[in-house]
C-alpha cells in the first residue's frame, strides 16, 4: 500500500493543505502565489490532462513523487526531470539554547524573501513563507540564515526554506536552525521529514548528521508549457 510520503505533496494538497489548494480529485497544486508544487492523484490520461491545465501560460509547475507513470515532454508541455532524497527523521536532538534564534513572523516578509532569492534554498514564493513556521538568524541587523516548514501531511511535516547568505556560512547554522525547526514539529506529535537534491551531497550529509535519515529516492519534474 503506498505511503503518504510517496506522494508527499498530493498527501498536503487533500489533507492538511487542502484550503491553499487549487484543482479536483486527479490533480492539485498549491495557489499560484504560495507555491509552485502540483501533485497528480492518479496516473491517468485524465490526470495528466487535469495537470496540464494548471501549468500557467509564462511559469512553471513542480512534481515530486516516489513512482507513478514517466512524465514525458509534449507538444504543448516540456518536461525537465531531476532527481531528489527524501529524509525522515529519527534522532533530531534538541541544540543547547540560544539567544541569536528568532522566530520569524509576516513583517519578517520582506528579508525572508530577500534572502530566498539570494540563496535559492528551492522554489520560494511572494506567499511561501505563510505555508509554516520560520526561525532565524540576525547579524548586523539582518536576517543571515533561516529554516521553516512547507508540506504538512497527515503525522508529518517538512523541514524546509533552510538557507544562510553566503557571508555568514561555515557557522553551523543551517543546522541548528534545522534541529530546532525539526524539534518542534515532534513535540507537536508529528514527524520531520524534509528533501533534498540527489546531487547536493553536502546537504545530505548536513541532514544525516543531524538524525535524519534516508527513505527513498523521488523523481521530480518541472513542468512548463512549450
Amino acid at each position: 500500500m503506498p505511503h503518504v510520503l510517496d506522494n508527499p505533496v498530493w498527501s498536503a494538497l487533500t489533507s492538511r493543505q487542502s484550503a491553499i489548494s487549487l484543482g479536483g480529485t486527479r490533480a492539485r497544486r498549491f495557489l499560484p502565489e504560495i507555491s509552485p508544487f502540483a501533485a497528480l492523484g492518479e496516473d491517468s490520461d485524465a490526470g495528466f490532462d487535469e495537470l496540464a491545465t494548471m501549468v500557467p501560460a509564462d511559469g512553471s509547475v513542480m512534481l515530486v513523487r516516489n513512482g507513478g507513470r514517466a512524465l514525458s515532454s509534449t507538444g504543448a508541455l516540456v518536461v525537465s526531470p531531476f532527481e531528489g532524497l527524501q529524509m525522515v527523521a529519527r534522532s533530531v536532538t534538541a541544540p543547547e539554547p540560544s539567544d541569536e534564534v528568532i522566530d520569524l513572523s509576516e513583517p519578517d516578509a520582506p528579508e525572508i524573501l530577500a534572502l530566498a532569492a539570494l540563496t535559492k534554498p528551492g522554489p520560494f514564493l511572494a506567499r511561501t513563507h505563510t505555508l509554516g513556521s520560520f526561525v532565524g538568524i540576525r547579524k548586523e541587523g539582518k536576517l543571515v540564515a533561516m529554516a521553516g516548514e512547507r508540506f504538512k501531511l497527515d503525522g508529518y511535516t517538512e523541514v524546509s526554506g533552510v538557507c544562510t547568505h553566503p557571508e555568514w556560512r561555515g557557522r553551523g547554522y543551517a543546522g541548528l536552525l534545522s534541529r530546532i525547526v525539526a524539534i518542534r514539529i515532534a513535540a507537536r506529535g508529528e514527524t520531520p521529514f524534509l528533501h533534498a537534491f540527489i546531487t547536493n551531497t553536502a546537504a545530505i550529509r548536513l541532514y544525516e548528521q543531524l538524525g535524519f535519515e534516508p527513505r527513498t529516492r523521488m523523481q521530480g519534474a518541472v513542468v512548463r508549457r512549450a
